[in-house]
């Protein structure tokens, strides 16, 4: 088992505690890792408006779309490599989309991964390039800890 920290922290700054209670300050935190990288963050402003979210900083949807991303990027190349096929670059540019879910909470429902991978020597068909997205997808951490659905549009290997 391993385990795995954040630190968030965030302090009521600029406005007085009567602003709070109206729902009328800042959303800007930090979140601090393990490794003592910080990362400034803040609330979405899709949801509390650009008025009380930071510019430059990151929001939990986006942290999300980033680890589902970002895990499967490492399961893929690991699945990858085991199977004969040397990856020398992988892009994604991941989208996800918050929209209410079936029991009409608000969710990231789901999530867009859209590979392009460049390879080095003999390039997987595209029957074996969808097995090991999919093969990466059942592997993948994050995919297994959250209800999102996960879609790979991966780009087809050049003919």
């Amino acid at each position: 088992m391993a385990r795995h920290r954040a630190v968030i922290e965030w302090a009521l700054t600029d406005a007085a505690p009567e602003d709070f209670l109206k729902g009328r300050y800042s959303r800007g935190h930090t979140v601090t890792f393990e490794g003592g990288h910080e990362v400034p963050a803040t609330a979405s402003r899709h949801v509390v408006g650009n008025r009380w979210a930071v510019e430059g900083s990151v929001d939990p949807e986006e942290m999300l779309v980033a680890a589902l991303s970002n895990c499967h990027m490492l399961t893929f190349l690991h699945v990858a490599r085991e199977a004969g096929f040397a990856v020398t670059r992988y892009r994604d540019a991941a989208e996800g989309v918050m929209e209410k879910s079936p029991a009409g909470r608000m969710a990231v429902t789901r999530v867009w991964l859209r590979p392009e991978i460049t390879w080095a020597g003999p390039e997987p068909s595209a029957a074996e390039l969808d097995r090991l997205h999919h093969e990466a997808h059942e592997q993948c951490f994050i995919a297994n800890s959250v209800t999102t659905e996960v879609v790979v549009e991966a780009a087809a290997p050049a003919a």
